[in-house]
């Protein structure tokens, strides 16, 4: 098992020679697995690997299958392993993937049309035996008038085929023009042409494609995309033969001793995943003989891409190692943030926002939207198979696909997790309670009066799609299409709508977090902890990734305004000003905190060059926000005037009038509170790396992460500067400053939080059994800072760690500057160890310093906390 991971995004600009290159550097660091994008055959130039067009090869762009091998040798001399992301939900609906490309040429006949999640007789008889494919940039007719549709030649086959854009599609069987001579076919169908586009037209037309704008993707598409993304098709993983074909190379590779286990990318998405997680570990575990001779380890990790919701729990069922870790990323941002501070920020936000519905409220509207104007096809899809399963019955039979669409509608608006799991076996009590509460929500959301007739239809369709056996094909294929169309629904209602339109305190916003929830008592935390240590030890814990919003060290940063909020809301209303109807007061105020939050360290509003890249950064991220809000402006209906005004607003805080400027002054109260943010950044880092669970760090987060969302945390990593700064990583753990521009080069730099994980990471290695599988103790804290202390015991035998880190206190921590040292403040404050500890000597393995317990079994916090604002400590 994996005792901590490092994930790592490869590109042709980053592969997977490059990723060897950085072994030395992280095996002294402390990782022992690379945990890896995919590494499938991806389109050209894709830089993140989803987009997968050939599952059997590892992607050349990357280094190919050699460059593979020359990774593993590397890792292997290190003792360190190999983690593959692989994704069996989607493919790249691209004509570079074999796949698609015969299923584009053959259509139904193709020996893949069941491969990939098609509706061959959609509801459109123009689309009967036809793929849409919503590959244009405007409508059909213009399109075809203007040129942008062309016969071409195919290289070396001397047959035509279809060009648009970048992409070639083949011409089916049969409808391969007849050429008198050379080229002639291209001028008989040329659509400069009348006659010319009226034959392409009629070609086009015997297609098993039907080209489209891609505005018509929404209304009109007859296949499973992954989310919206037109260019990704679903893929029907449960059928056996396609489970075979996408995991060949993986588990040949895990065979081989290449790999050693895989993380599932979007396991929500698939029709039946737990039936595939058993799938899966049962292939990987007979692919094991062959690594039992050559003296690896059998058994495979497997996590999955989960999104939990606060009172959700994984399945063990799932027969998986946990998930991939937004589940803790969420709860140790929630333990950091004040709920005390939660009615004031929310009360200021409507107030800006001029919207004081509650929150649930706002996320029922965003889920409304996205079913009515992005998924209206598949919700649409759905209701016509559920009128099927009405139809099977007289009792039933009366009623409309318009009443079963209306009532489903206001159901799949009021859910509340990403999916439930109904199968043969039925819903257990947790989804089937789930279900019952979002009928009960459905009856009272704002809109169209809701009938006793409404009422009855929906109980009839959640009885329809409560899963149980027997049940006619018709009803297994409305409970498949229900469950595959309720994850992306969340994720876009949520994660890419919602947490950019509310904002209270944006370092709540984070995938795998619940607008509901502020806060997390230590009670809770420890409570989940606990619980992961009993059902899934090996359970990554992340906190950040390729898909967070903002970067770990900005949301701890963030997280310090919950401790003066008051103070925060009297700075920001100077810098707000009055910026006319554009843009909104809440983009202005998100944008303020984006700025606090994401403020490179030591980073002088004088350094016009810093300044510029620093901003350049946030102007990317602004567009992209005010786009997913899609209240201003959005994807498809991008509004220039309202872009351009966020972009003078920002300019303007940087301009200002005079001397001073509000740019300026942001930068000011950023120093004001950094000390205090990093104080939360290493009581994060502390629990990240000790409680149950194995750490997983992402790229270039070992220093400090001030990161944006996508492209922005995926920028280039400066490995020189990594390597320099560990080469020291002793030298700043007993180092403080005086004040903020004072901090010390090893504050600065994020030198102390990569010694901190450094030295966290060596226990780790030298400790496997307490850290991997020891006991979890949460400690009773005393004294008059007891609440702001978090303090547990790991134990596995006689080995014991004392974890004892900060909470809401970092800017009284970091008073005068001082990020360290706090002696006043801590006071009487000490932590009780259980009786058969008390007599343990504590000892710091970076300083040697030793803590005792006295007579009492108690342990004074202020000395723990003297050399830095977190301890960890052995017995012994």
């Amino acid at each position: 098992m994996p005792r901590a991971t490092v994930r790592l995004q490869l590109h042709a600009g980053f592969t997977l020679d490059d990723a060897a290159g950085q072994v030395p550097y992280y095996a002294r660091l402390g990782i022992s697995h690379f945990y890896l994008s995919p590494l499938g055959c991806a389109r050209r130039g894709s830089t993140h690997g989803y987009d997968v067009v050939d599952h059997s090869r590892v992607n050349p762009e990357l280094g190919g299958e050699a460059a593979l091998e020359r990774l593993v040798n590397a890792l292997r001399k290190h003792d360190m392993g190999l983690i593959a992301d692989i994704v069996p939900n989607h493919m790249a609906a691209d004509s570079a993937n074999p796949w698609w490309r015969d299923v584009l040429a053959r259509g139904p006949a193709s020996r893949y049309a069941e491969w990939f999640d098609i509706d061959w007789r959609p509801a459109d008889p123009a689309l009967h035996g036809k793929v849409l494919l919503p590959c244009l940039a405007e409508p059909y007719g213009e399109t075809l008038r203007a040129g942008g549709i062309v016969l071409v030649h195919e290289p070396g086959s001397g047959e035509f085929a279809v060009q648009v854009g970048d992409a070639r599609l083949p011409l089916a069987a049969g409808t391969q023009p007849e050429q008198a001579a050379p080229g002639e076919p291209r001028a008989s169908h040329d659509p400069a042409d009348p006659d010319g586009r009226a034959r392409l037209h009629a070609l086009l037309e015997r297609q098993h494609y039907r080209l489209a704008w891609w505005r018509t993707a929404a209304d009109q598409i007859n296949w499973r995309r992954f989310f919206e993304i037109a260019t990704l098709v679903g893929v029907r993983v449960e059928r056996p033969e396609v489970f075979d074909a996408v995991h060949a190379l993986p588990l040949r590779l895990y065979a081989e001793g290449l790999i050693d286990g895989v993380r599932v990318d979007h396991i929500d998405g698939l029709a039946e995943p737990q039936d595939y997680c058993r799938r899966l570990r049962e292939a990987l575990r007979d692919c094991g003989q062959a690594r039992l001779a050559a003296g690896l380890p059998r058994d495979p990790y497997v996590v999955v891409e989960k999104i939990l919701a606060p009172d959700e729990t994984l399945d063990e069922q799932w027969d998986v190692d946990g998930t991939t870790g937004y589940d803790f990323m969420d709860q140790v941002g929630a333990l950091l943030h004040d709920a005390a501070a939660e009615p004031v920020l929310t009360q200021a936000w409507q107030v800006l926002a001029r919207d004081a519905r509650p929150v649930r409220e706002q996320l029922e509207a965003a889920r409304l939207r996205m079913l009515t104007r992005h998924f209206a096809a598949e919700r649409r899809a759905l209701a016509r198979a559920l009128l099927q399963v009405a139809r099977l019955d007289p009792d039933t039979r009366d009623w409309s696909e318009d009443a079963i669409d209306r009532v489903l509608t206001r159901w799949l608006a009021a859910f509340t997790v990403y999916r439930t799991y109904a199968g043969p076996q039925g819903r257990d009590a947790a989804d089937q309670a789930r279900c019952q509460a979002a009928a009960a929500r459905a009856r009272h959301l704002p809109g169209l009066a809701w009938s006793r007739a409404d009422a009855r239809l929906l109980d009839q369709v959640n009885r329809w799609l409560a899963g149980g056996s027997p049940q006619p094909a018709v009803q297994r294929e409305a409970l498949r299409r229900f469950q595959q169309l309720t994850p992306p629904l969340a994720a876009k209602a949520l994660e890419d709508t919602l947490f950019y339109r509310y904002g209270p305190l944006l370092s709540r916003n984070e995938v795998g977090a619940s607008p509901d929830r502020f806060g997390l008592s230590v009670a809770d935390f420890h409570r989940a902890c606990a619980a992961r240590a009993r059902r899934f030890p090996a359970a990554m814990l992340a906190t950040a990734t390729h898909d967070h919003k903002r970067g770990a060290d900005a949301r701890a940063r963030l997280a310090v305004l919950a401790e003066i909020p008051l103070e925060w809301l009297r700075r920001v209303q100077h810098w707000l000003g009055a910026a006319g109807a554009a843009p909104s007061a809440a983009d202005r105020y998100q944008l303020l905190q984006t700025l606090v939050g994401a403020w490179p360290v030591g980073l002088d509003p004088a350094d016009a060059a810093g300044l510029d890249a620093f901003l350049e950064r946030v102007r990317a991220w602004q567009t992209k926000a005010v786009r997913e809000a899609k209240q201003h402006s959005s994807w498809t209906e991008p509004d220039p005037a309202y872009e351009t005004a966020c972009a003078d607003y920002l300019e303007r805080l940087r301009q200002g009038e005079g001397g001073a400027t509000p740019l300026g002054e942001i930068g000011a109260f950023v120093q004001h509170i950094a000390p205090a943010g990093l104080v939360n950044s290493l009581a994060q880092v502390a629990l990240h790396m000790t409680v149950p669970g194995v750490p997983d760090l992402y790229q270039g987060t070992d220093l400090w992460d001030f990161s944006l969302v996508d492209p922005d945390n995926r920028r280039p990593v400066d490995y020189p500067l990594r390597h320099a700064t560990l080469a020291a990583a002793a030298a700043p753990m007993q180092e403080t400053g005086q004040d903020w521009a004072g901090l010390p080069p090893p504050w600065r730099s994020g030198q102390v939080k990569q010694a901190l994980i450094h030295h966290l990471l060596q226990l780790r290695a030298g400790y496997p059994l307490l850290f991997g599988h020891g006991s979890y103790l949460p400690l009773s804290v005393h004294g008059a800072r007891a609440a702001h202390v978090v303090a547990y015991v790991r134990s596995h035998g006689e080995q014991h760690a004392l974890v004892v880190v900060p909470r809401l206190c970092g800017m009284r921590l970091a008073a005068g500057g001082e990020p360290a040292r706090a002696a006043e403040f801590w006071a009487d404050t000490r932590v009780r160890l259980p009786a058969g500890l008390v007599r343990q000597p504590w000892r710091d393995l970076r300083t040697q310093d030793v803590a005792r317990a006295d007579a009492h079994g108690y342990v004074p916090v202020a000395p723990l906390l003297q050399a830095l604002p977190v301890t960890v400590r052995m017995a012994g």
